[in-house]
């Protein structure tokens, strides 16, 4: 792929480039109206969709930074948009055109104060893998091979600039309104800031390995601060192959259920035991070692789950608590996904339109043991998610709904019940990660 030898940083640079990109969206639904009155309907939508998604997705990726973070997690969710952009916009896992060689050098040295070639024995200036934030490079010292992310310029200081040029979009997509919906936009800057410092990311890293490294079948990398600062971070090479590609050769049931119960455990070990989980969970933050075992990376984005918000949360993952009325709807006060301001109809609304929702997505936590695998699970999801997508009904109504701690906590299931989807993994034993605690 094609490198770059520079990234718009200011907020005219960047805000132009997105204008020049609705330019470009403008003139496709121009065509689609002409497609529209001369052919098939359905077919003239499907080419928008495309076109529209190619295009937002060549921009996003040269903006890089927290834009095309915002694009990598609604490809998470495929239950918001349309494929198309669920297909293009998950491109920013793996496909990100990465910085040039010469950038890359000048950006080590201005974040770190020497050369590579003054800190490790060799480094390889062309990137190996190039995502939103950052790209990886590998190194050598003293006999180890060495990951060294470094940060794309100007990334953590577009960030309020960015949420600022896409907030009005959000509010219209998700038909947010009402005084507390900056909240939401908070909570993702709040988070997107966190990834942007690897400092932390290091820290974190260490805490989560020291602290689930009892877990069998999962490796962590070892973090070398020397080599690591706020825009660098330094950690063991680790050899695998993403699970994506795992996915599609695998064809060993049982080795599905093992990286699958592995992948389980460590995330309901982070949530019921640490209430602070891995809340980034694509295909591009695990591989699969040559043992067999789940490599996990990357953590930048780490969820703190407060009690307040865990306790009723998973209280209505117990059916009984689901169909006792007056106490679901105590909870689902506690969550403010009911307020004291909602009219009559809004509560009849979205105590129903969460009962449903609820009823389905904990399913997994009802029973000893799940089939991930079961597209039917996965269909029904789909189809709910679209239900309300399309609800004229629910558009008239106030889409400002639910604690801020919703946004990165679905992020997370979603993300883990895909993961598990795509392993095929039909044998997941829910409560095993107790053995661990």
């Amino acid at each position: 792929m094609k490198s770059i030898d520079k990234i718009p940083t200011s907020k005219i640079m960047r805000a132009t480039k997105l204008l020049q990109t609705g330019a470009k969206i403008g003139a496709n639904y121009v065509k689609y109206y002409g497609n529209k009155l001369t052919g098939d309907e359905a077919e003239a939508k499907e080419q928008l969709n495309l076109d529209n998604a190619e295009d937002i997705y060549d921009s996003l990726k040269e903006l890089k930074g927290s834009a095309l973070k915002v694009a990598q997690m609604l490809s998470m969710d495929k239950s918001i948009l349309p494929r198309a952009y669920v297909e293009k916009f998950s491109l920013a896992q793996f496909q990100v055109p990465p910085l040039s060689p010469a950038l890359v050098v000048k950006t080590f040295k201005k974040n770190f104060g020497k050369m590579p070639s003054e800190v490790f024995d060799s480094f390889t200036s062309e990137s190996i893998h190039a995502a939103s934030i950052g790209q990886v490079h590998k190194a050598t010292y003293q006999g180890k091979t060495l990951a060294v992310k470094i940060q794309y310029p100007g990334v953590a200081d577009s960030i309020s600039s960015d949420l600022a040029i896409v907030k009005p979009i959000a509010i219209k997509m998700f038909n947010i309104k009402g005084k507390d919906s900056d909240k939401y936009f908070k909570e993702v800057e709040d988070k997107l800031l966190e990834e942007t410092n690897y400092i932390n990311e290091l820290e974190q890293g260490q805490f989560i390995s020291d602290s689930c490294n009892k877990i069998p079948n999962v490796l962590f990398p070892s973090y070398y601060p020397d080599f690591s600062s706020d825009k660098i971070i330094t950690m063991d090479w680790m050899h695998g192959i993403h699970i994506g590609e795992f996915t599609k050769i695998n064809t060993d049931q049982k080795l599905a259920n093992q990286i699958g119960q592995a992948l389980w455990d460590f995330y309901m070990f982070q949530i019921h035991h640490l209430k602070k989980v891995h809340a980034d969970p694509h295909p591009g933050n695990f591989l699969i070692s040559k043992k067999n075992e789940l490599i996990a990376l990357d953590f930048g984005c780490m969820k703190v789950i407060p009690d307040s918000f865990y306790v009723p949360y998973f209280e209505l993952t117990d059916p009984k608590n689901l169909s006792n009325r007056t106490y679901f709807i105590d909870k689902l006060y506690e969550l403010e996904i009911l307020t004291p301001q909602d009219t009559d109809k809004e509560l009849v609304y979205f105590e129903q339109m969460f009962h449903e929702l609820l009823s389905l997505f904990t399913q997994p936590f009802q029973a000893e043991q799940f089939d991930f695998s079961n597209p039917e699970f996965f269909s029904k999801i789909t189809d709910l998610g679209e239900k309300y997508a399309k609800s004229n009904e629910l558009r008239k109504m106030n889409g400002n709904r639910g604690s801020k701690h919703f946004i990165y906590m679905n992020r997370t299931f979603f993300g883990l019940y895909n993961l598990l989807f795509d392993l095929k993994s039909n044998q997941i034993q829910t409560k095993n990660y107790l053995k661990y605690i």
